[in-house]
């Protein structure tokens, strides 16, 4: 392969940038007018728990709960671990709870919307927020972690490619993918709760990968190429060839996670789709900030600010001569085709 056949990444930045950048800008004014909705392990509330008899819509009885001024609720089904029992749990998240009263109003009212199903209340719980305030700051705390661990491990790994900056960049690649995951919960107006943190690991374990992948591929022409590429060409030669990986990738994983959804959906599963939507969306776009963000942004830093011998180039990012004459390659296309994916 030849650096006519590299897709421009770094010349269409713009483009590529200008997606993302649109995005945080419409979902923080998405943000502002219609607010976040926290789970009930982190704001705090009241778990209604019932038996009950036959079948139940979980999306009926939402319906009837919010439409008695209850405010915005989540139900979900289950069985009793100490008996036979069908339950159906309803939680309230607010920071005051549900008072004994208003409990056994919502009791009666659902007894008689549903008599035939023999409704019976089994456990009333209150949730304190601080224990899900602990447990999100013990995530968020492990998350910083890795990224200090991240950013040490490539700095030490691509030196000779200026590893330290690569590794600030493939923190704003995750970033890009930490604020995508919460930007699909603020869409389709899922609770941040524990699947939200749950996707956030899994995505930022696959973004990663890749972006690694595409500092490999970098660190590898350019021994092979030498300073017959410039910057630009070598980047966008690398990112061009770990494409097919990178796609094939997330199209195994994100096919499985779907395939999940759908079964879900068939079955009325409805607690899993807040994991398995989200999910799908922060691999694609995890991707995305991979091969369109974390390298076309080092590239710019590296023209910029970096020391090495690749800051030379023109400007259309070609690598020239004292004289500005564009070097020529000296790799052959079979040396160039031993780096294809």
């Amino acid at each position: 392969m030849n650096d006519k056949k590299a897709l421009k990444f770094i010349e269409h930045r713009k483009i590529l940038f200008t997606i993302p950048i649109v995005i945080f800008v419409v979902t923080i004014i998405f943000n502002i007018i219609f607010g976040t909705q926290m789970a009930i392990e982190f704001k705090g509330g009241t778990m209604l728990t019932y038996s009950y008899e036959g079948t139940l819509d979980t999306d009926a009885i939402k319906s009837t709960v919010e439409g008695e001024g209850y405010g915005a609720v989540t139900v979900s089904t289950g069985s009793a671990l100490n008996s036979s029992l069908e339950t159906v749990i309803i939680s309230f998240a607010s920071s005051e709870g549900l008072t004994a009263d208003r409990q056994n109003e919502l009791t009666d009212s659902l007894k008689s919307t549903y008599a035939d199903n023999n409704l019976v209340l089994v456990d009333s719980q209150d949730v304190n927020p601080s224990s899900g305030l602990e447990f999100f700051l013990k995530c968020l705390v492990a998350v910083l972690f890795s990224f200090v661990l991240l950013v040490i491990y490539i700095a030490f790994r691509f030196k000779k490619i200026g590893g330290l900056s690569a590794g600030v960049f493939a923190l704003v690649a995750l970033m890009h993918d930490i604020f995508i995951v919460y930007a699909v919960f603020v869409y389709a107006r899922f609770p941040i709760d524990a699947n939200f943190m749950a996707v956030v690991l899994t995505t930022l374990g696959n973004s990663i990968n890749n972006t690694i992948v595409v500092y490999d591929r970098v660190r590898e022409n350019r021994t092979l190429y030498g300073d017959s590429l410039s910057l630009r060409e070598l980047v966008n030669l690398s990112i061009t060839q770990s494409i097919r990986r990178s796609i094939n990738t997330t199209l195994t994983t994100g096919i499985a996670v779907l395939s999940i959804c759908v079964v879900c959906a068939i079955c009325g599963v409805t607690s899993i789709m807040s994991f398995a939507i989200p999910m799908v969306v922060g691999l694609v776009f995890g991707t995305y900030s991979s091969l369109c963000i974390s390298g076309p942004l080092w590239v710019l830093w590296q023209e910029k600010f970096g020391k090495g011998r690749y800051t030379g180039a023109d400007d259309s990012g070609k690598k020239t001569d004292s004289k500005g004459n564009r070097l020529a390659s000296t790799v052959s296309p079979r040396d160039s085709k031993k780096l294809m994916v």
